[in-house]
């Protein structure tokens, strides 16, 4: 055994045996040769190649686990190490050699994540980690690195991406259907069920049942308040599509501008105010229902356009490319008379008859006179709920005023005057003045001396504004508004009552 000497510090040598490693007693190449078995067979079962880039003859020797990563013959190989370089995805491929080349440069270690192409075709992510050696010049002589397959962990990492994206727009999609519904409650308040026994509204409840049980789209027709939307709800609520959205859009109410993109959606960037991408009224009707109101407003462009959701039921957003599908039941209300609208241009012929499969007329108040009682009742114990009064009596002296009245308005108008009797009421039975059925006169209008009823053309033009102001209940624009009565331009309206300074109260 060898000697080893030690001096203390005061000096006294003393000596004693040590034991040799067991590498110290191999000879130096073996025990080399052990540590290289060991690191392959730790890159081994790690699942990791290796390769070594001889710079000055440009040559790359991969080991039997790196080939065998790369779909090849599993034996250690050389070959030039553009062999390697052109096995990488072409899209990671300038990526890779930039990465390689700064790490080089710097001295530093290289870190690059990259697709293989195997010889099948089959890709593969692969994770390189390496490092160059220079001599004493500086030059590099050589580089060797590491090789993991990572294409598993890749997967999983785009799983969970487009679960979160998912996600995210599911949190979205219901964001918006919340403030949507929102909307919704204030929209159908008072209109809560189909009231009336009456033949007419049977007849139009029994085309609800048979429509209701497939996917057709259906085209409610008829005058303004008759409840169109109230029948569109019953198609919906009584389909197989009943526990997913009823989406209502007031093609009216939109504005010209933005039609398309609310129907659609639109892309970030699609227009100015476009800060953010957004979903369509059909996105948000899928697997539902959605419901055009009034959709004679609709501009010819959107109208070309809804034609091909209605036969593909395909669409692109505003501003994208993207094509995009949806399941979606599409009922159609109009209180105009189509086949006119048509004749005039303004509606297209060919969505006329996509829309028309299956065409409910709900028939006005009028010509159901005998629903008017069940609907009063029915009025008049809800808003005196709402409320907070008692009204237990209905005098039949004014059931017979309402019987007999033809309500222009149809069931929106009765709803509201029974909810301005209620109001007004001071006791348990319903007071109903004759009165309350029209617009108030005004007072020059009530006082006027038939012998000195002559006014200017300036005073002429503006009470006749003001009374059709009164019919349409001071709406300006739309296809029941001011303008569209008295046949001029909303924008000219709008100049000709600030000028004769005509106001709404």
């Amino acid at each position: 055994m060898p000697f080893q000497e030690m001096e203390t510090k005061a000096g006294i040598k003393m000596a004693f045996h040590t034991k040799k490693s067991d590498a110290e007693r191999k000879p130096a190449g073996e025990a080399l040769i052990e540590s290289e078995e060991r690191l392959r067979l730790a890159l081994s079962t790690a699942e990791m190649g290796t390769w070594r880039w001889d710079a000055v003859a440009d040559l790359d020797t991969r080991d039997a686990v790196l080939n065998q990563m790369l779909g090849l013959d599993a034996v250690e190989s050389t070959q030039p190490n553009s062999d390697f370089l052109e096995r990488i995805h072409p899209d990671d491929r300038s990526a890779a050699e930039t990465e390689l080349k700064r790490s080089i440069h710097e001295n530093d270690m290289c870190k690059a994540v990259f697709r293989i192409i195997q010889p099948d075709g089959t890709i593969r992510w692969f994770q390189d980690q390496s490092r160059s050696f220079f001599n004493e010049k500086g030059e590099h002589m050589f580089s060797t690195g590491v090789v993991r397959d990572i294409t598993d962990f890749r997967q999983m990492e785009e799983a969970r991406n487009q679960a979160q994206k998912e996600l995210e727009a599911h949190r979205n999609r219901l964001a918006v259907e919340n403030i949507y519904l929102k909307e919704e409650i204030q929209t159908v308040q008072g209109f809560e069920e189909i009231v009336g026994k009456s033949n007419a509204l049977l007849y139009v409840l029994s085309k609800v049942e048979q429509v209701a049980k497939t996917d057709s789209t259906a085209l409610v027709q008829g005058e303004t308040g008759v409840g169109k939307e109230l029948i569109s709800r019953a198609i919906h609520q009584t389909s197989l599509r009943s526990e997913q959205p009823f989406v209502k859009v007031n093609c009216a109410a939109l504005p010209v501008n933005l039609v398309e993109s609310e129907l659609f959606g639109h892309e970030s960037g699609a227009f100015t105010s476009a800060n953010r991408l957004r979903q369509g009224r059909f996105e948000l009707a899928d697997g539902g229902t959605i419901f055009l109101d009034e959709i004679s407003e609709l501009p010819l462009e959107v109208q070309a356009k809804l034609l091909g959701v209605l036969q593909e039921r395909k669409f692109e957003r505003v501003g994208g490319s993207k094509t995009l599908s949806v399941d979606v039941r599409i009922i159609a209300a109009t209180n105009r008379n189509l086949t006119k609208e048509m004749a005039a241009g303004r509606f297209r012929t060919d969505l006329f008859y996509r829309l028309n499969v299956f065409p409910i007329t709900v028939p006005p108040l009028r010509n159901r006179r005998e629903d008017i009682p069940l609907l009063v009742e029915h009025f008049v114990a809800m808003f005196a709920k709402q409320i907070g009064k008692t009204i237990d009596r209905i005098p039949q002296s004014v059931m017979d005023e309402l019987i007999g009245y033809d309500w222009p308005g149809n069931v929106r108008e009765l709803c509201n005057i029974v909810e301005r009797a209620v109001i007004a009421c001071p006791t348990s039975n319903l007071c109903f003045p004759i009165k309350d059925f029209f617009e108030p006169l005004e007072p020059d209008e009530e006082t006027a001396d038939p012998q000195t009823d002559l006014f200017t053309l300036e005073e002429v033009e503006r009470r006749h504004i003001l009374k059709a102001l009164k019919i349409t209940r001071w709406r300006i624009s739309g296809a029941e508004g001011t303008a569209k009565i008295l046949d001029i331009n909303p924008s000219t309206l709008r100049n000709r009552m600030k000028k004769l300074g005509i106001r709404r109260n």
